[in-house]
Order: structure tokens, then C-alpha cells, then sequence
């Protein structure tokens, strides 16, 4: 195993320790399925994507642990990126507190279809990956890097920000908490602004860009926006 194999299958494992972590402090019971369900479910699913590029696309998955906001370059990404972290903590740790003060009676079933929306939204991120290589994880672009304009991305501009959104719904309806769904909102406005400000910048520096907006109207949700 090389070395960036092993930085990001490390990496993959101190996210899952981290959300274990908060979900299980902040719940204050290791008595909580649904969570157990959610790492077991996120991880397997993340551990398939980062197994597949390991083997089809190291250079993707170089991209993609290369993140955060002290590796972005635009000034407005560092904030947004910022935002983002502390808006998907709000994400998982809600669901936890709603649990812990017992807000809300959902179903298993309805835990068990967020855990499947989590794995749908990772298989639509997943479709992205395999269509282009250079979905790197901070607003740039590569010397080698041309407009992609198939699979996913003749549905909407940002397919794999589409796929975050529907994965970000299932997390709290996975940890079995309806209070937990307010926490979508900033996030969502989180990723527009992400993907607003990405656009500004695909059209000055990206050739053929700001043709393939003109072709494909919608940037998140088809037929909608």
C-alpha cells in the first residue's frame, strides 16, 4: 500500500472515530442504533468510493484529500469552506441532542430510509467521480482539465453538490431525529454559495464553460434550479 493510499484510508478512519465520537459524547450513550446503522453505513459506502479510486484514479483521490480551508485559494472559499465544516457538525451533533432530550419519535423505518439516502447521495457522488477526474475538493483548475458535459452533469451543473444535499437529508432522519432536518438549511445555503462563487470562477478560467451554463440551465435540482 502506498503512501496516499494510506493518508486517505487514515483520514477516512479518523472522520468515522470523529463522528463516533461527537454523536455517542453528546448523545451520552453508546446505546443509540441509529447511529451505529449511520458510521456503518457512511463508512462502508465511503470506504467502497475510496477502495475504487485507489485502484481507477489516484489522482482524483489525491484531489480529494487535498481539502479544507487552509488549502484553498480563493479568499471566499477559505470562508465558505469554514462555514461548511461548522454548518455539517451542527448536522450530526443536533441529531444527538434531539436524542438525548428525546424531541422527536421517529420510525426505524424512517431511520433506515435516511441511511439509504445517505448511501444514495454517496453512489450519486460516486457517479460524479467516475465522470471527471477532476472534481478536486478546493475551487481550482487543472492545466489538463477540459468542460464535462456527460453523465450526471448533462442533468444539472453541480451533480456532486446535488448528491451532498441528498445525503446531507438522510444523516438526521438516519439518527432518527425530525428536529434534526432544520439543520439542512444552512447548509444548503452554505453549497449554493459554494457553487455560485465556483461558477464565477469555472467561467474566467475554465475555456468552454460558460458555453456548457448556456447548454445546461440548471445548477442543482433538474427541471428546478
Amino acid at each position: 500500500m502506498n503512501d496516499l493510499n494510506k493518508k486517505a484510508l487514515s483520514g477516512l478512519l479518523r472522520l468515522v472515530i470523529i463522528l463516533a465520537g461527537l454523536l455517542f459524547t453528546v448523545a451520552w450513550t453508546i446505546r443509540y442504533w441509529q447511529a451505529w446503522v449511520f458510521l456503518s453505513v457512511f463508512f462502508a459506502s465511503v470506504l467502497a468510493i475510496t477502495l475504487y479510486l485507489t485502484k481507477n484514479d489516484p489522482s482524483l483521490l489525491a484531489r480529494r484529500i487535498r481539502a479544507g480551508p487552509h488549502a484553498e485559494k480563493e479568499p471566499a472559499q477559505k470562508v465558505i469552506q469554514l462555514l461548511g465544516a461548522v454548518a455539517f457538525v451542527g448536522v450530526i451533533v443536533f441529531p444527538a441532542v434531539d436524542h438525548r432530550l428525546a424531541w422527536s419519535a421517529v420510525s426505524p423505518y424512517v431511520s433506515l430510509a435516511g441511511d439509504v439516502l445517505v448511501a444514495l447521495g454517496l453512489f450519486l457522488i460516486f457517479l460524479v467521480f467516475k465522470e471527471n477526474t477532476y472534481t478536486s475538493a478546493v475551487i481550482e483548475v487543472d492545466v489538463k482539465q477540459t468542460v464535462v458535459a456527460t453523465g450526471p452533469y448533462r442533468l444539472v451543473r453541480h451533480p456532486m453538490y446535488a448528491g451532498a444535499l441528498v445525503m446531507l437529508l438522510g444523516v438526521p432522519l438516519a439518527l432518527g431525529s425530525l428536529w434534526g432536518l432544520v439543520t439542512i438549511i444552512p447548509i444548503t445555503f452554505v453549497i449554493v454559495w459554494r457553487l455560485l462563487d465556483e461558477e464565477k470562477f469555472l467561467a474566467g478560467n475554465l475555456p468552454g464553460y460558460s458555453e456548457y451554463r448556456s447548454r445546461v440551465k440548471h445548477r442543482l435540482v433538474p427541471f428546478i434550479w
